[in-house]
């Protein structure tokens, strides 16, 4: 999942979470399983044939999320700010029927595609530390596990504050961002 969060004047609070190419890809493991079954060269064959269409359709998928990210930090004038997700598979530890997922999960070329686009188009692209943005309060800072008791519900123990994670996450992202924009944008203070 990522959420688009569009820094500078507020957050569009967009969220592109690929259902379907999820769902794409599991069929697409479903039939790769049935064909590596078979063990004949032209179930070989196909199979790498199929890695190659999936993965085809897959970058497709992220130059149209990305395209559209960029499109809209185009149009009003806003920057785009992306979580840092460099080394997430050795930060996380997933669940056994989670681990096809993570690792399958594109989200270096979706970033590539929307750095390169973004540049094309003169808008401003910030990576944000990506460390508890889903665990964090944005209304008081307080940071805990337990402020998300369900994976899609963020709601925090001390001010109570609540609503979806994804949302949550992506303010967080975007005042990260702001934050961050205001340091690299500040003035050299001048010896005197």
């Amino acid at each position: 999942m990522l959420s688009a969060v569009v820094s500078g004047d507020g957050s569009d609070g967009s969220n592109y979470q690929g259902r379907r190419l999820g769902r794409y890809r599991r069929w697409h493991a479903r039939k790769r399983a049935e064909l590596q079954a078979k063990r004949s060269r032209s179930a070989a064959r196909r199979a790498k044939r199929r890695a190659k269409k999936e993965a085809r359709h897959a970058a497709h998928v992220n130059h149209r999320i990305s395209k559209e990210i960029v499109a809209v930090a185009q149009r009003t004038g806003r920057g785009v700010a992306l979580e840092d997700l460099s080394g997430i598979r050795d930060r996380v530890r997933p669940s056994r029927d989670q681990r096809a997922t993570l690792s399958s999960w594109p989200f270096h070329q979706l970033e590539e595609h929307i750095r390169y686009k973004a540049r094309r188009a003169g808008v401003p692209v910030m990576a944000v530390d990506a460390h508890y943005t889903s665990q964090m309060c944005p209304r008081c800072g307080h940071t805990a596990r337990n402020n998300r008791p369900v994976r899609d519900v963020f709601c925090c123990r001390r001010c109570g504050l609540a609503g979806p994670a994804d949302h949550v996450a992506g303010v967080n992202v975007r005042n990260r961002a702001r934050s961050a924009w205001v340091l690299v944008n500040e003035p050299v203070p001048q010896r005197t």
